[in-house]
């Protein structure tokens, strides 16, 4: 069974995005995939720099988390939606662990070979749809295989019970399905 691990592009305490994350976890469970959920507060980083990259390296954070996409045949993306693209910390962190580390290390080791989902949800009407598209690009040019479905939801404020669960039954079988299809591609990719 796939082994994924799944995030949101923010690091604030009650994001949306990370409620996101978290149900999308609950669904690959449920199925069956050994699951990863990480918080990139836990991932500090300075921005990217090259010549800070130079003089010091990787940052440890970068390396750690680099090594868990490594040991992870897939990720799921709960993107917030900035100025109509994604965050700035994800575009940081995603620009951080692309980098080479050892001297013989292939090319973008974290991203060549993997399968991911992209999800995001906001406070407006589209739901940070118009984010997938830019993370969808970028993600793509780095080598990483980007399921077509996926799942963007408006008036995200609202679209949580307090138990924090979709209030929308088709939504939730929306992300269901992303989730599914997520499982299924990286089990026949791995498989």
């Amino acid at each position: 069974m796939a082994k994924l691990l799944f995030f949101a592009g923010s690091v604030r305490k009650d994001s949306i995005n990370k409620k996101l994350a978290k149900l999308a976890v609950g669904r690959a469970r449920e199925q069956g995939a050994e699951v990863t959920l990480i918080d990139l507060k836990d991932f500090e980083m300075p921005l990217y720099d090259g010549d800070l990259e130079d003089e010091k390296g990787l940052p440890e954070n970068a390396g750690r988390l680099k090594q868990l996409f490594i040991d992870h045949d897939g990720f799921f993306i709960a993107s917030p939606e900035y100025n109509s693209s994604f965050s700035p910390l994800l575009k940081n962190t995603l620009d951080w662990i692309s980098r080479v580390e050892e001297e013989n290390e292939p090319s973008l080791i974290a991203y060549s070979g993997k399968i991911a989902a992209l999800a995001a949800t906001s406070p407006g009407g589209l739901g940070g749809l118009r984010g997938l598209v830019s993370l969808r690009m970028m993600l793509g040019n780095v080598g990483v295989t980007v399921i077509p479905s996926q799942i963007a939801i408006g008036s995200g404020f609202q679209a949580f019970n307090d138990n924090g669960d979709l209030v929308d039954e088709t939504q939730a079988r929306m992300l269901e399905g992303v989730i599914d299809d997520l499982i299924n591609a990286a089990d026949r990719m791995c498989g």
